[in-house]
């Protein structure tokens, strides 16, 4: 089964169409289609008085591809940007149904969730005992409201051999910064899923001179603020298309929260009390939860949550997402701490499942969903290093750990595939950075960013990190310019191809492949094609 392409979509959209001109087939309007068994008067008497109008103006989306089962999600908001709109209304019964066609006449499962105020009128929904490898396509009803239709497909049963995956990875979309037109190019592709990592909203305050400007008037703090943050970002049109046209595998990493924090220290621990900062962690946590397709076993317990976890893709590829801000060491503040055994990234309960995960399971292809860079990055061309300390090079005794697995004969095929830089790396990773004649032990892409930073000047860029790049020989290309990359991956290769912006400042900007990058199963690191 492959994905639906835009071609597919034009072909039945003109066959429907001969069909009604013919009179063979009736018409299909989903606003007027009977939803499931349910009596649309009965629901009307029992919901819809109560209901204001347009309750799904954040979208739909789906997430978490298992062979059997993908999360739904939806959120009833009519007034997305003050609280939802749904103030003083309790529980609202909301039918779902995934069907096997666009039209719905074959429904595979369907029922009814309640979306509570206590978790922002959102709803999860995991059907159980869907067909792996399959393409279906659902929808909502609350009251006579019937929700857009979105697109989401299953992972390959457990132990199949798929020839081939398609996804795309993307990062860092500060609404301020620009238009998300990377996400309308998303949906001409034919991904199998998203894997987005990190930074779906920033948590800035709003700016009077920014290309769009988030509400409110200063960085959210409060549970009701970070739901207005979300629905701010989910108000835009393109990223709603791109949640609705495939599943999506979510991480976060710091803009989520606050800045740089790392476990539970903020960015200025002299401004937030580790109890303030506790309960906006708390609050971020669980409006996160609310407005992403994850599975419920995400749900938050205060200031504590469950964001790694792995996920097959039959015995092609083993996707581990990485969690690199709720357990890790602050940030070192002298460069000499960085070699320090003690500072971790991950904590070591989540050290010792990502090596397990890595060295068992017999797949073809490791790939890591992680956050902030694993390569070496120096900032400045010349002797001197100068290093981030929030990267893995602030933590580096664990980096040469997870190197050196990752470099050993149980792990194959290993590719990180990275976020946060706001800019492109296509890298080798290997044994020893210091050393030029190190050994290639993986590789990674780091992806830049969907708008943070915005329409930057690509000469001023290139004077910046050419030199630094000529005297990385692990670094292999680099590109500062807005975009995502889709990544081919099949039983000999994997090549990504990076998409870029002419420019987002402006929503009319258009994307373009700028790079490819292919990696050998077999043969550690990458070339750019």
């Amino acid at each position: 089964m492959t994905p639906l392409s835009r071609r597919r979509l034009l072909t039945v959209g003109s066959l429907s169409a001969g069909a009604l001109l013919t009179g063979s087939v009736p018409p299909i309007s989903f606003a007027d289609a009977t939803f499931g068994t349910t009596d649309p008067a009965r629901t009307t008497s029992r919901v819809s008085r109560g209901l204001p109008a347009d309750v799904f103006q954040l979208g739909v989306a789906s997430g978490e591809p298992w062979p059997d089962s993908v999360v739904l999600w939806t959120r009833l908001a009519p007034d997305p940007l003050h609280g939802g709109g749904l103030r003083g209304i309790d529980a609202v019964p909301v039918e779902w149904e995934i069907a096997r066609d666009q039209a719905f006449r074959f429904v595979e499962r369907r029922g009814t969730a309640y979306a509570h105020p206590r978790e922002g009128h959102s709803v999860h929904v995991e059907p159980q005992g869907l067909r792996p490898g399959r393409e279906y396509y659902y929808r909502f009803r609350a009251g006579t409201q019937i929700s857009p239709v979105g697109r989401t497909r299953t992972a390959p049963a457990r132990h199949a051999q798929p020839h081939r995956m398609r996804f795309a990875f993307a990062s860092c979309q500060n609404y301020q910064h620009g238009y998300f037109v990377a996400y309308r190019d998303l949906v001409e592709q034919d991904v199998e899923f998203l894997a987005f990592l990190g930074d779906y909203i920033y948590e800035s305050a709003p700016h009077p001179r920014a290309v769009r400007r988030h509400e409110g008037t200063g960085e959210p703090v409060t549970l009701a603020e970070y739901r207005n943050r979300y629905a701010r970002y989910k108000t835009d049109p393109d990223l709603r298309a791109a949640h609705a046209h495939c599943p999506w595998i979510v991480t976060f990493d710091d803009h989520e929260v606050d800045n740089d924090w790392a476990g539970g220290v903020p960015q200025d621990p002299g401004k937030q009390s580790p109890a303030a900062f506790a309960a906006r962690r708390a609050a971020a946590y669980q409006a996160w939860y609310e407005h992403m397709p994850v599975r419920r076993i995400a749900k938050p317990q205060g200031t504590r949550i469950q964001a790694y976890r792995r996920l097959r893709w039959g015995d092609l590829a083993r996707i581990h997402v990485l969690d690199t801000r709720q357990y890790r060491t602050d940030q070192a503040r002298d460069p000499r701490q960085f070699d320090d055994p003690s500072r971790t990234m991950t904590g070591p309960a989540q050290e010792r499942w990502l090596v397990d995960g890595l060295t068992s399971g017999g797949q073809r292809w490791n790939l890591l969903a992680n956050q902030v860079p694993l390569v070496r990055t120096d900032r400045k061309a010349g002797p001197e290093e100068v290093l981030w300390a929030d990267p893995w090079d602030g933590y580096r005794a664990q980096r040469r750990r997870l190197l050196r697995v990752l470099g050993s004969d149980p792990v194959s095929n290993p590719v990180v595939l990275t976020g946060d830089r706001h800019f492109t790396m296509a890298c080798d990773l290997t044994s020893d950075f210091d050393d030029p004649g190190a050994r290639a032990v993986g590789a990674e892409i780091v992806g830049t960013s969907i708008t943070s930073e915005g329409d930057q000047d690509q000469a001023a860029w290139h004077r910046r990190w050419d030199q630094v790049i000529a005297e990385s020989p692990y670094w292999k290309y680099g590109d500062g310019r807005r975009g995502y990359v889709v990544c081919d991956v099949d039983r000999e290769r994997a090549l990504a191809t990076l998409r870029v912006a002419s420019n987002v400042g402006t929503p009319d900007g258009r994307m373009s492949t700028a790079r490819q990058f292919v990696i050998e199963s077999g043969r550690r690191g990458l070339e750019a094609v």
